[in-house]
């Protein structure tokens, strides 16, 4: 039996996505990283305490403002925080780029939770997560705030800190090609973290440039398999730049 998991609009790919879900969004600083639809729709869905993961810098429509002529067009998760749909961000880089952006100003008001990690230590807790690992032990943190409450151990005479899996409820991730079972083809540097965040997941959600048929795309170029990924949306024509 054959299984299409192409929906026909971003609202309902998201919406059995719960208040309180904990959400991977594979994003940066580039319009190929971001599933912008996919985290708008979530927006008008209005789903709160929501828990973000990302390595993404969180642009909302005011650092967009900010970033000018730059990157015009660029958002992500940060649009959800300007909604105060977050309750908590796990980030390498939680505040944005702007002094006073939405997630900083609602961290110092007590409003929002931040957990702040190494772009490196998040990477490993979501391939822990992928993998059915247990944790994985990382140099980065020893002898600072970081140690406390985690277990160390010493490995030919260098301390190393172990790190939880994080495993999340839904990942958004942006791909430019998908086949009707799920299959994902990225462009340039949008494949980088968006592997982590579609295998750490319990469902996927693949924003995508053009969905084609089983068997159109060179297995050879597939980074997540369809085993991955369990939705897939088609970004409009009129609204990819």
């Amino acid at each position: 039996m054959t299984v299409d998991k192409v929906l026909g609009s971003f609202d309902e790919a998201v919406a059995d996505i719960p208040d309180g879900a904990l959400i991977g969004i594979s994003c940066w600083a580039g319009k190929i990283w971001s599933p912008e639809n996919t985290i708008r729709a979530l927006g008008r869905k209005g789903a709160r305490d929501l828990t973000i993961v990302a390595f993404g810098i969180g642009v909302g429509e005011k650092e967009r403002e900010l970033l000018g002529l730059v990157m015009p067009w660029y958002v992500d998760y940060g649009i959800l925080v300007e909604q105060h749909l977050v309750r908590k961000i796990i980030s390498g880089f939680p505040f944005g780029i702007g002094l006073d952006s939405a997630s900083k100003q609602q961290w110092q008001e007590g409003t929002l939770e931040v957990e702040n990690l190494p772009h490196g230590t998040l990477a490993m807790r979501l391939w822990a997560a992928g993998s059915g690992a247990g944790g994985v032990y990382v140099r980065t943190g020893v002898g600072t705030v970081v140690e406390e409450g985690k277990e160390k151990r010493d490995f030919d005479g260098k301390e190393y800190l172990l790190e939880r899996p994080l495993n999340t409820d839904f990942g958004f991730i942006r791909a430019h090609k998908a086949d009707r079972f799920g299959n994902v083809v990225y462009r340039g540097v949008g494949r980088a973290c968006a592997p982590l965040i579609a295998k750490a997941a319990r469902l996927t959600i693949a924003e995508v440039d053009e969905v084609v048929e089983p068997g159109d795309l060179d297995p050879e170029h597939v980074t997540t398999p369809g085993i991955y990924v369990h939705r897939v949306v088609q970004v409009p024509q009129e609204a990819q730049r």
